[in-house]
């Protein structure tokens, strides 16, 4: 199987405004094709010592695997956390007409 161009990016943010902020940079600038926002995520987690359990709000980015240093960098400058979730996840499937307007989109 060959490697994906496609990769799914997720991130977590701690408020709406900031979540936004990030999601339409990354259009804007074409590091993504599309962001979903999914608010009410429910986070458990450790931090600093202590167990965290915080309201957070989900983003679901849609790029290609060239893009990934250059988003994480962005994302890293506008995020308000002090270490900030950017984790990719490769498209093992897809429709072929989406993943070519990703493609189309980015860049």
């Amino acid at each position: 199987m060959s490697e994906s161009r496609q990769i799914v990016v997720l991130v977590t943010a701690g408020s709406a405004e900031n979540a936004e902020t990030i999601a339409r940079t990354l259009v804007d600038e074409r590091l993504a094709a599309c962001v979903n926002i999914v608010a009410g995520v429910r986070s458990i987690y450790r931090w600093q010592g202590r167990v965290a359990d915080d309201s957070e709000w989900l983003l679901i980015v849609k790029t290609e695997r060239r893009m990934f240093a250059a988003l994480a960098e962005r994302v890293r400058a506008l995020h308000t956390y002090e270490v900030a979730e950017v984790i990719a996840l490769e498209i093992a499937e897809g429709s072929k007409a989406y993943l070519d307007w990703l493609e189309g989109e980015v860049g």
